[in-house]
């Protein structure tokens, strides 16, 4: 039945970014950033995770983020970029999550601090040990939730997923 499938919702912040003078969203990662992008999708595959889709913000710092950590799987998964990731609420990455197919097991949302930690900490209704104190506290550049939840995409909402892990590079 559709409606009792597991499904697993990745958020993503994006990996450290240098600050030259140039518009906010084309601002490229830092070395740093370019060295920790890549370990976000070896974590993943560690934990058996591989995106059946991945929506990502059109900001430079966020598609470079995806590109290294994409690396990671094989094969790519469906990428879109969407205007609504960059700069977006946690409502808004709310409204992108439950429009994503039924046919979609996994999906990865790549996105900006204030709203992906906030999203995270909304749909966490329970967490496995200190995760969803470690989101409260900091989710930091390469921060990565990963949330489990049963039933349709549509369905998601606050409280309704189980915090699973969340990690960082430097953690």
């Amino acid at each position: 039945m559709a409606s009792q499938r597991q499904r697993t919702l990745v958020v993503v912040r994006h990996a450290k970014a240098d600050w030259p003078d140039v518009p906010d969203v084309e601002r490229p990662l830092a070395e740093r950033g370019r060295q920790d992008a890549p370990q976000i999708g070896n974590w993943l595959v560690s934990q058996r995770v591989h995106p059946d889709r991945v929506v990502c913000s059109p900001a430079r710092r966020t598609r470079e983020t995806w590109k290294l950590m994409g690396k990671a799987f094989e094969p790519r998964p469906h990428t879109a970029y969407d205007d609504r990731i960059y700069e977006a609420t946690a409502q808004s990455l709310l409204y992108v999550a439950q429009e994503t197919e039924d046919d979609v097991d996994t999906l990865v949302l790549i996105g900006h601090s204030p709203g992906v930690a906030t999203l995270v900490s909304a749909l966490a209704g329970s967490a496995d040990g200190d995760a969803l104190d470690r989101v409260r506290e900091k989710y930091a550049t390469s921060g990565v939730a990963l949330l489990r939840f049963a039933g349709p995409w549509s369905e998601l909402n606050e409280k309704a997923a189980h915090l699973v892990a969340f990690a960082t590079p430097r953690a």
